[in-house]
């Protein structure tokens, strides 16, 4: 009897829609003026990524919280940076341009859009988008493509099951397809080094600081040579390794962190979510509502190639 597998596409929808509202033209507009650029380029996102791809299964993985505590409390410089590039409360400066959010707007329009679609949505309290992937990637039985332009979800690929990265380049249609080999020639790492190699190099974007002085090609040389970081720290306390005495005291300084970092870096595999009818949908959950939308956003020819492509 032939099995049939499944493929299933997770979004990381967030990183999607801000590479959507940065590469359309914010001159794209409903009809009373409301930017809907990063709404449309999503939009035809799915479209092109469907069209590509053929995916069974589709579940676009939301950011509920994409700085939890819980991560704050193990390393409080996370994400930090972000926060302080929101722009403070008060009145402005007054020889300063107030320049407006024009994005934040645009993701419950996203929300409603794909709801009444039928596309899966899912989040959880607490967690970011990363961790919804990692869940729902673990629980998966047959291959799985994961859309993000986020390079922590390289930990992920897994060729055995069939666990790839599509990696913007350029819009979506430009995808790096990042498996174990691409890995190897790339970082010197496969999937399951990835989070140790990114912890040790560390991350500025996401205030990780890293082991000082263990960049990316170090990071990956002590991980070919001692396997992981466990194994790593094993023989930071071993005389007999053949650590430098340089590398032995950066890494030995950097115990606190590193003691802590693993946590933060490598994606939730047990987050609590519901099972949700994944498949992708041939005609809209809600017609009704679907046009509404589309009438008030002026979605025009992005959600009807969507929807041509759904119904094949």
């Amino acid at each position: 009897m032939r099995v049939v597998t499944r493929r299933l596409m997770l979004l990381d929808t967030a990183s999607l829609y801000f590479r959507a509202y940065f590469g359309v033209p914010e001159s794209v507009r409903a009809p009373d003026g409301t930017p809907v650029n990063a709404v449309r380029g999503l939009l035809d996102f799915i479209t092109r990524l469907v069209q590509d791809h053929h995916p069974d299964d589709l579940v676009a993985c939301m950011d509920f919280d994409w700085r939890p505590q819980w991560r704050v409390d193990l390393i409080p410089s996370y994400k930090a940076h972000r926060v302080a590039e929101e722009a403070p409360e008060g009145s402005p400066d007054p020889d300063e341009e107030e320049i407006p959010d024009t994005l934040s707007p645009q993701v419950p329009v996203i929300e409603q859009v794909l709801d009444a679609l039928g596309i899966a949505r899912v989040g959880a309290a607490g967690y970011e988008a990363d961790d919804i992937i990692g869940t729902l990637t673990g629980r998966a039985a047959g291959p799985v493509d994961v859309v993000t332009g986020d390079r922590d979800l390289f930990q992920l690929v897994d060729d055995r099951r069939g666990i790839r990265i599509l990696y913007p380049l350029k819009g979506v249609g430009t995808l790096q397809i990042t498996d174990e080999a691409l890995l190897r020639e790339k970082y010197g790492v496969d999937g399951s080094g990835y989070a140790d190699l990114a912890l040790l190099r560390g991350d500025p974007s996401d205030g990780l600081p890293g082991v000082p002085g263990v960049g990316e090609k170090t990071a990956a040389k002590l991980l070919d040579a001692y396997g992981d970081l466990a194994g790593i720290m094993a023989a930071a306390d071993d005389p007999a390794s053949k650590l430098t005495p340089t590398q032995r005291k950066r890494l030995t300084d950097a115990r606190p962190y590193l003691a802590v970092a693993p946590a933060v870096v490598r994606v939730a595999t047990d987050v609590g979510i519901p099972d949700v009818d994944q498949a992708l949908p041939r005609e809209p959950a809600d017609p009704e509502r679907l046009e509404a939308l589309a009438a008030q956003w002026g979605l025009g020819g992005s959600l009807q190639r969507l929807l041509d492509t759904l119904r094949g």
